[in-house]
């Protein structure tokens, strides 16, 4: 039985659809990224895509790999303060340490993915940046309650954020990208020029 991918190989931008139903906002992308990795669909997308795009934009800028290290190394306390139990994360916390370790050890970019593509180890990484997602959220709970639909937070945060699979909320996106400061830019191409079912999860690259 072959593996599932995960992570794509990059691709052109222009192998997405036929030219005759090529979406307005293709055109826009082309011109701004070099082509795209398509992400599987099974609800940890988000979050797949947003840890091996950060990787990846830094992975030959060994400061900045370090400087992400130690940012989630010392991310384990933002759970904390949201009263996780160290062993609830400290699992996921080291896997996604693992992965930044062996990208500054290794300079082929073919080591990130295959690692991304290695089951265990990405669904370990979504994991923990899922509970990261859910403590940023329950710590700043005044301000992001106003923004779900739930009984309240910790609810929400216990049945959309932490389980695997659960797709991805513009809260949810927020709140991760505050706890670790990284800066995101997000292209859909939903909307009234893409007829059918959603598109396939896209990451540019």
């Amino acid at each position: 039985m072959a593996a599932v991918c995960l992570v794509s190989c990059k691709e052109d931008i222009s192998t997405l659809v036929s030219a005759e139903n090529a979406h307005p906002k293709q055109k826009d992308l082309d011109g701004e990224f070099f082509g795209v990795r398509k992400i599987l669909g099974d609800g940890n997308c988000f979050y797949r895509a947003f840890c091996f795009a950060y990787l990846e934009s830094i992975f030959h800028i060994p400061r900045a790999l370090e400087r992400f290290k130690q940012k989630i190394i010392q991310s384990g306390q933002v759970l904390a303060v949201a009263g996780f139990e160290e062993s609830s994360f400290i699992h996921h916390l080291d896997t996604v340490v693992n992965v930044v370790e062996e990208c500054q050890a290794d300079e082929q970019e073919s080591t990130l993915l295959k690692l991304f593509n290695d089951s265990a180890v990405s669904d370990g990484v979504v994991q923990y940046l899922r509970l990261l997602t859910s403590a940023h959220l329950q710590n700043f709970a005044d301000f992001f309650c106003n923004f779900v639909e739930a009984p309240d937070l910790q609810v929400y945060c216990r049945q959309e954020v932490e389980v695997m699979a659960m797709e991805c909320d513009h809260v949810d996106i927020l709140a991760l990208s505050q706890a670790l400061d990284v800066g995101l830019h997000i292209v859909s191409l939903e909307g009234d020029h893409h007829p059918g079912p959603p598109p396939e999860p896209l990451l540019p690259v």
